[in-house]
């Protein structure tokens, strides 16, 4: 959730740079003393956890200055790319491999190749 200073901050010295499809909201200064490091900032959707991992990349790159352009809607779709997603850890939406407690603790058969070490060997 959104302080209300952030928004007030907002309101009175941001200019909206752009929307992904998360709903973030991107800013940066309407009038900076210096326009080559103007502030950059993400106001997150409503709602939505602060988190930095729910940033796609392009608008990080953004942010942190690696580009100047802000991206577009259809910048870097490649065939291969699946959509960003934010980190899962700690959430029910974690990764949890085969074996783990969460799954059973069941780990599939060793294939011949490994020997258990026993203490005394």
């Amino acid at each position: 959730m959104t302080s209300i200073g952030t928004k007030l901050y907002t309101w009175r010295n941001g200019e909206l740079v752009g929307q992904d499809g998360f709903g973030n909201k991107y800013y940066t200064e309407k009038a900076p003393r210096d326009p080559a490091r103007a502030k950059r900032w993400v106001v997150f959707a409503d709602g939505a956890a602060v988190e930095a991992s729910a940033v796609p990349p392009e608008w990080h790159a953004w942010l942190h200055r690696y580009t100047n352009q802000p991206p577009k809607a259809d910048d870097h779709r490649w065939a291969w790319q699946k959509p960003h997603q934010p980190n899962r850890t700690g959430t029910a939406e974690a990764y949890r491999p085969p074996g783990h407690d969460s799954r059973g603790g069941q780990r599939a058969a060793a294939t011949g190749d490994y020997e258990a070490w026993t203490p005394g060997d």
